[in-house]
C-alpha cells in the first residue's frame, strides 16, 4: 500500500529545515542593510601601502608576471599561496629580494612553487635584476597595522589572553628559549625615548 503524503516526523523535519533557511536568508539581508547604511566599514582595513615610483612599477610586474594566480595582494588574486598584503611588516626588503632571487636558500627549506625548474614559479628568479628589485620594493611597501592578522607584532600593550595562553600552554623552557616580541618592542621604544632626551 503506497503512502500518499509525508509522515508527521518528516513534515516536522522539513519544517525545521525551512525555518533555518528562512532565518539564514533574513539574517543575511538584515546584515547587508546594516552594512550598506553604516557610516564606517564593518571590517576595518588593517593593511595599507604608500607606493614609491619603484613600488608602483613592482605592482604592475606582479600582475604581468602572473603572481596573482597564486598569491593575493591589494585585494586581488587567489589564496592558493601566501597572502602578500602586510608582508612588508613581517619581512625586510633584503629578505624579500633574497627570496625572489634564491627562494630555497633564503627560506631555508623546500618551497612549493618557488625555486629551480620544474617548479611553477621558477621563472621569478630568472627575471632581470631591475624587475626583482621593483618586486621587492613593492612587497616591502605592503604594510599592516600592528596587531592585525597579517602583522608581525601583536597589538600594542599587554594582552591578558595571550599571557594566559602562554602561561597555560607553553612548555616550561619556552620563556628561557624565546623572547616575547612585545618585550623587545618595549625595549626598543625605551631606548628610542632615552636617546631623544
Amino acid at each position: 500500500m503506497a503512502s500518499g503524503g509525508l509522515k508527521r516526523g518528516e513534515k516536522i523535519l522539513f519544517g525545521i529545515f525551512a525555518l533555518i533557511g528562512v532565518f539564514a536568508v533574513a539574517s543575511f539581508v538584515m546584515l547587508e542593510i546594516v552594512r550598506a547604511r553604516s557610516d564606517k566599514p564593518m571590517y576595518p582595513n588593517t593593511t595599507h601601502y604608500d607606493f614609491s615610483a619603484e613600488g608602483l612599477r613592482g605592482s604592475v610586474l606582479v600582475r604581468k608576471a602572473g603572481c596573482l594566480s597564486c598569491h593575493r595582494a591589494l585585494r586581488n588574486g587567489t589564496s592558493m599561496g601566501l597572502e602578500l598584503d602586510g608582508i612588508g611588516s613581517k619581512r625586510s626588503f633584503q629578505y624579500l629580494l633574497g627570496f625572489l632571487k634564491n627562494p630555497e636558500a633564503t627560506y631555508s627549506t623546500k618551497t612549493v612553487d618557488h625555486g629551480a625548474l620544474p617548479k611553477g614559479a621558477a621563472y621569478v628568479a630568472e627575471l632581470p635584476e631591475a624587475d626583482l628589485h621593483a618586486l621587492a620594493i613593492f612587497l616591502s611597501e605592503l604594510r599592516a597595522d600592528q596587531g592585525s592578522a597579517v602583522a608581525r607584532l601583536p597589538a600594542e600593550g599587554r594582552s591578558g589572553f595571550i599571557d594566559e595562553m602562554v602561561r597555560v600552554w607553553a612548555p616550561d623552557n619556552w620563556k628561557s628559549e624565546y623572547k616575547d616580541v612585545r618585550d623587545e618592542v618595549k625595549q626598543q621604544e625605551d631606548k628610542h625615548d632615552a636617546g631623544a632626551k
